[in-house]
C-alpha cells in the first residue's frame, strides 16, 4: 500500500523533486493557475495566519502561569516560522519556481549520461532524498498527532485532572494554546476551539514539511552537482591510455565552466531566499529547545515527559538537517578544485593548462548557505546553537529556583 502511495508521488519529468513539488502544490505554496483554487489556498493561508496571531493574544491571558506560558511560547514561535516561510515563498514565488526549474533541468541533463559512475551517484542521491523527505514527513506528523491527542490522553489517563475539570478548579487542556472570542471552558466552546486548533496544526505541519523537504532536497542537489562536476572535470582530457581530441576536450572544459557558473548563480539565488528565514530559525530554535528542555525537567508525568521529548527531537532535527546538508555542500565545493588537477593535465601543452587554470579559478568560488549576514549554516554553527540553548535553559532553571 505504501509503495503504491509513494509511486503516485513520483513524477518522471521531475525525477529528483517529484514528491517535493507535489507537496508544495498540495499545501498551496505553489499556487495553481486556476483562479478559484488559487484564492481558496490564499484563504487557507490567511486563516492559519490569523490563528497564529491569536496565539500571541493568548500569551497575555496565560502570562501568570509559567507552564502554560512556556507551552504557548514554543508552539507559537514554531507557528510564526511557518507563517514567515509561506509568506516569503509566496512573495518570492517566481524565484523559487526558477530554482526548481533549474534543478529539474540540470538533473535531467545529467541523467542522460551513459557513465555508470555518474548514474550510480545520481541513483544514490535520489534514494537519499526520498528517505529524508518521507522520514521528515513522518516525524512532523508524529509531532502533529501528539499535539492533537495530548489533551485527550491527559483527560483519559489522569483521574485527578478529570475531577478538577468537572468541579471547575482546572481548565481543559487545549490542542494549541490560542485565544477565541467565546468561552473555551464549556464543552461546546472547547470542542469548537479544538477543531480550529487542529486544523491549524495540520495545515501548519503541511507548510513546514513541504517547505523544509523541498529546501533540503535542493541542498542535496547542489552537493550532487558539485560531485558530478568534479567527475567531469577529471575526465576533460580523457584517460592517460586514451586521450581525447582537442575539440572534445575544449567542449568538456567549456561545459564544466558553464555548469559551474549556472550553479553558483542559482545557489546564490537559493541562499538569498533561504538566508533570512534561517537567521530567524536559529533564534526560534534556540528558544524552543531551551523551553522544551526545561519542560522535560519539571514534568512529573512520564508520558507527558515522553511527548515533550519527542517535540524536542523534532526541534533539534529541523535545524540539524539544514546545517548538515549545507555543511555537505561546503565540503563538496572545497573539494571541487581537485577535479581539474586529477585530470591528465601534465600531458598537455601550456595552452591547455592556461584554459584549465581559468576553470580552476571558477571552481574556487565557494558554495555555501548562510543564516543572514552573520554566519554560515554548518555543523559547527549547529553545535554553537545547542550551546546557546543550553545556556538559556540553565538561566531559566536558576531563575525558577530562586
Amino acid at each position: 500500500m505504501l509503495k503504491n502511495i509513494f509511486q503516485k508521488l513520483e513524477n518522471p519529468k521531475r525525477p529528483l523533486l517529484g514528491p517535493n513539488v507535489k507537496a508544495l502544490q498540495f499545501w498551496g505554496l505553489l499556487l495553481p493557475k486556476n483562479v478559484l483554487k488559487k484564492y481558496f489556498y490564499i484563504l487557507m493561508h490567511i486563516l492559519v495566519t490569523i490563528f497564529t496571531a491569536t496565539e500571541y493574544i493568548d500569551v497575555w491571558f496565560v502570562k501568570s502561569d509559567m507552564s502554560l506560558l512556556l507551552n504557548n511560547l514554543k508552539i507559537t514561535m514554531l507557528a510564526t516560522m511557518s507563517v514567515i516561510k509561506v509568506t516569503t515563498f509566496l512573495c518570492w514565488q517566481k524565484y523559487w519556481i526558477s530554482i526548481i526549474e533549474y534543478v529539474t533541468k540540470a538533473d535531467l541533463n545529467q541523467r542522460m549520461t551513459s557513465d555508470k559512475k555518474k548514474l550510480e551517484l545520481l541513483s544514490r542521491f535520489t534514494k537519499y532524498c526520498r528517505k529524508i523527505t518521507y522520514l521528515y514527513w513522518s516525524l512532523m506528523y508524529t509531532t502533529v498527532i501528539i499535539v492533537m491527542v495530548q489533551p485527550i490522553f491527559k483527560y483519559v489517563s489522569s483521574e485527578t485532572y478529570r475531577l478538577n475539570v468537572k468541579n471547575g478548579t482546572d481548565t481543559y487542556l487545549q490542542v494549541v494554546s490560542s485565544w477565541v472570542p467565546w468561552d473555551k471552558n464549556n464543552v461546546v466552546g472547547y470542542l469548537a476551539a479544538s477543531v480550529y486548533q487542529s486544523y491549524a496544526a495540520i495545515y501548519g505541519g503541511g507548510w513546514i514539511t513541504s517547505f523544509d523537504t523541498n529546501s533540503m532536497v535542493i541542498m542535496v542537489f547542489f552537493r550532487a552537482e558539485l560531485e558530478l562536476l568534479r567527475i567531469d572535470s577529471t575526465n576533460i582530457f580523457g584517460s592517460e591510455s586514451k586521450q581525447d581530441e582537442h575539440d572534445i576536450a575544449m567542449k568538456r572544459l567549456k561545459d564544466c565552466h558553464r555548469r559551474h557558473v549556472e550553479l553558483v548563480k542559482f545557489a546564490r539565488l537559493f541562499d538569498s531566499c533561504l538566508s533570512p528565514i534561517m537567521l530567524l530559525y536559529m533564534f526560534v530554535c534556540s528558544v524552543m529547545l531551551c523551553v522544551t528542555a526545561y519542560q522535560i525537567t519539571i514534568e512529573t508525568n512520564p508520558m507527558q515527559r515522553f511527548l515533550t521529548t519527542e517535540y524536542l527531537v523534532f526541534g533539534v532535527a529541523q535545524l540539524f538537517i539544514y546545517c548538515w546538508h549545507s555543511n555537505d555542500v561546503l565540503f563538496a565545493s572545497d573539494n571541487l578544485m581537485r577535479g581539474p588537477y586529477e585530470s591528465i593535465w601534465w600531458t598537455k601543452s601550456v595552452k591547455y593548462r592556461k584554459d584549465l587554470y581559468l576553470l580552476v579559478a571558477q571552481f574556487n568560488k565557494t558554495v555555501v548557505f548562510s543564516a543572514g549576514p552573520f554566519t554560515m549554516l554548518t555543523v559547527a554553527t549547529f553545535i554553537n546553537i545547542l550551546k546557546g540553548a543550553y545556556s538559556y535553559y540553565t538561566l531559566l532553571s536558576q531563575s525558577q529556583m530562586k
